[in-house]
């Protein structure tokens, strides 16, 4: 993966992490974060990793589709799954929506 693809995926994956309200319900305390995270990646290497996928990935699906919790708690609307496409794959320029893999990916949401 080169650099700037690299630095992309990065910037987006940040992004998700934003977007599930996790930096504003843990006070952006990242060794929390970082420990949901890892806890997340044991699960994964777990007996019921199939059942974790698809419970995360439909839960993610209506996060993205505006139908979940989290942002609402914290008093923010959550935006539908097109627009937070939009919104992601912006260059840091606000140029036009990319069509790279991730962003189409989303899509698939």
């Amino acid at each position: 993966m080169k650099r700037r693809e690299r630095t992309r995926q990065l910037i987006e994956l940040g992004g998700l992490i934003a977007k599930a309200g996790l930096i504003e319900l843990t006070n952006d305390d990242r060794p929390v974060i970082f420990g949901m995270l890892v806890e997340a990646a044991d699960k994964l290497r777990g007996e019921n990793r199939e059942q974790n996928m698809i419970l995360w990935r439909r839960k993610g699906r209506r996060e993205f589709n505006g139908a979940g919790l989290a942002c609402r708690d914290l008093g923010r609307q959550t935006r539908p799954a097109n627009e937070a496409i939009r919104m992601i794959g912006r260059n840091s320029l606000g140029g036009p929506p990319r069509t790279e893999p991730f962003v189409a990916s989303l899509k698939l949401l």
